[in-house]
């Protein structure tokens, strides 16, 4: 427990009158059987932006119940700062970070090529020695492995959202349930070059398909949605992603393809 910590029962001072300048007033539960991580993390955000912490433990649960009712709030923790209550630790976050839950945003997708990239790096250096051809085509089998299985992590919500634009799965549902297990083994068995004849002219058909509904739907519809490229319940918007991500599998499925007839 840190040093400023204390139990809510020695402590009478209204959290309002506490607060003050750089003090916030912090009401968490530190329950034998649980320690609430969203007050923990409220009180390392709180050290982070250069705030005293006057931190205030429930330490018993008819502690909690007796707090939520005198302050008529429906969780902890809850924070004071300015003599203003702020809320919890999402609304704490939004206030210092300015955090918007709602805002468009490519990090997760970035995030994800990242990986793809390193991933890749890390293949061909381990198992070529050097940086060639076939880190490229690594990068793209590695993302559509990482992407199909962000699909499939919650396929409810991506099919949702795909069935939002995609010309294929809008005239035939049950395609958006096979699209993520299509990518997901194609990416597979192209980072394996294992089964070529099967898997690129499976990405290649998904991919097509793909790249003509997301290029109607952004540039000839002109329609603002929600991309379903890293799953249901993104921020992540439709439009350049989305379209590069199925040109590249295109690309790479071409390439292979025309490796076969040679």
């Amino acid at each position: 427990m840190p040093k400023d910590s204390r139990d809510v029962a020695d402590v009478s001072t209204d959290p309002a009158v506490s607060a003050t300048g750089k003090t916030a007033v912090l009401y968490r539960m530190d329950l034998p059987n649980h320690l609430c991580p969203s007050g923990q993390k409220a009180r390392w955000l709180l050290d982070r932006h250069g705030y005293e912490v006057d931190d205030r433990l429930c330490r018993e649960r008819s502690e909690v119940d007796a707090f939520k009712k005198a302050h008529d709030v429906p969780t902890t923790p809850q924070i004071w700062i300015e003599g203003e209550r702020v809320g919890g630790y999402d609304a704490l976050r939004e206030q210092l970070t300015n955090f918007d839950p709602k805002a468009k945003t490519y990090k997760p997708v970035l995030y994800l090529f990242a990986v793809a990239a390193t991933t890749a790096l890390a293949l061909s250096i381990g198992f070529l020695g050097a940086i060639t051809w076939q880190t490229l085509g690594w990068f793209i089998s590695v993302s559509m492995i990482l992407l199909g299985m962000q699909k499939l992590r919650d396929i409810e919500s991506f099919t949702t959202m795909f069935l939002n634009y995609d010309l294929l799965a809008r005239k035939w549902v049950p395609y958006a349930y096979v699209y993520p297990w299509v990518e997901t083994s194609a990416g597979i068995l192209m980072t394996g070059m294992l089964l070529t004849w099967l898997a690129a002219p499976a990405a290649l058909f998904i991919a097509t398909v793909g790249a003509i509904s997301v290029f109607k739907a952004v540039y000839i519809d002109k329609r603002e949605l929600k991309c379903a490229c890293v799953g249901g319940g993104s921020n992540v918007p439709l439009g350049f992603v989305s379209l590069t991500e199925n040109l590249m599998m295109m690309g790479m499925a071409i390439v292979m393809l025309a490796q076969i007839a040679n």
